[in-house]
């Protein structure tokens, strides 16, 4: 299987604003992250999704910087590089093999996109040094489909978000250029290479695609377009996350919508339209 060289960060394209920069040579794209990984944090989480966290947790590693500029991103402080780490790919191997002598359930990669060469490296020798429990690409759903076909057999669980339907919120509200361009091939191009959800005998998550939505204020029409989109273009049986705890910060206190939470009746909407839509696998929030 071909991997992808570490010669990629040399002129960035592993996201689809396919920057072009140097970043060996200091040269910063969008997402303004180094070629060296830089991670904020990493741990056994348990507040993901129930297959995903099971009873043990997610072996979450928090990598640095993001392709997004989410205005209301509640990882604030990851997705901008404050609590930025910087780690060897030999270090991130002992992350991977520490978390599984933990316990944990799987390997949680969350915003890894712009590591993508490095990340696939330290797998490589994790696996090597046996290194046994799912890899979980936990992701905005911002990818180029020549990048996650470079990942077929390496991740067991696509966790993607499908944000936007609106490409012009998805502008106002993330700076993304063209996002359901991108997102909806790429999460047909998970599906096929994973398929659906399968899970153990204690309901822990083995292989397949779980697809997030966070419905935001305001907002429904884009939930509907979203699920809309899923439904035509890969299936109403796919397992979705529709999730409702978004939360106001700072950076939007001032916005007609983002300024506040979602009410109990949006969301109750949003949940009618996926039932109205055939979608009986996945989970709702309280």
């Amino acid at each position: 299987m071909k991997i992808p060289l570490l010669s990629a960060y040399k002129k960035c394209q592993l996201c689809p604003r396919k920057c072009g920069v140097d970043r060996p040579a200091g040269q910063f794209g969008f997402c303004k992250a180094p070629s060296e990984v830089t991670i904020a944090t990493y741990q056994a989480h348990k507040f993901e999704e129930p297959p995903i966290s099971g009873f043990r947790g997610s072996g979450t590693i928090f990598f640095s910087y993001c392709t997004a500029r989410c205005v209301y991103c509640q990882n604030y402080a990851y997705s901008r590089g404050n609590n930025a780490k910087p780690v060897t790919i030999e270090q991130l191997t002992q992350i991977m093999l520490q978390l599984q002598e933990r316990g944990c359930h799987n390997i949680n990669l969350v915003t890894p996109t712009h590591y993508l060469p490095s990340i696939v490296a330290a797998l490589k020798i994790a696996k090597a040094k046996g290194l046994t429990i799912p890899i979980v690409f936990n992701t905005s759903g911002y990818e180029c489909l020549d990048m996650l076909r470079l990942l077929e057999g390496w991740v067991d669980i696509y966790l993607p978000d499908a944000k936007y339907s609106d490409d012009t919120l998805a502008k106002e509200h993330c700076q993304f250029i063209d996002y359901s361009k991108y997102n909806i091939p790429a999460l047909k191009e998970m599906y096929r290479q994973v398929g659906n959800l399968k899970l153990d005998k204690n309901g822990v998550a083995k292989k397949g695609l779980i697809i997030r939505h966070l419905v935001l204020p305001g907002y429904l029409d884009n939930t509907r377009g979203v699920l809309q989109s899923i439904r035509k273009e890969i299936s109403n049986k796919v397992y979705i996350s529709l999730m409702n705890q978004y939360s106001p910060i700072v950076h939007t206190k001032n916005h007609p919508n983002l300024g506040r939470r979602l009410t109990k009746e949006e969301y109750e909407q949003a949940k009618s339209y996926m039932e109205a839509l055939g979608f009986s696998n996945g989970w709702v929030q309280e």
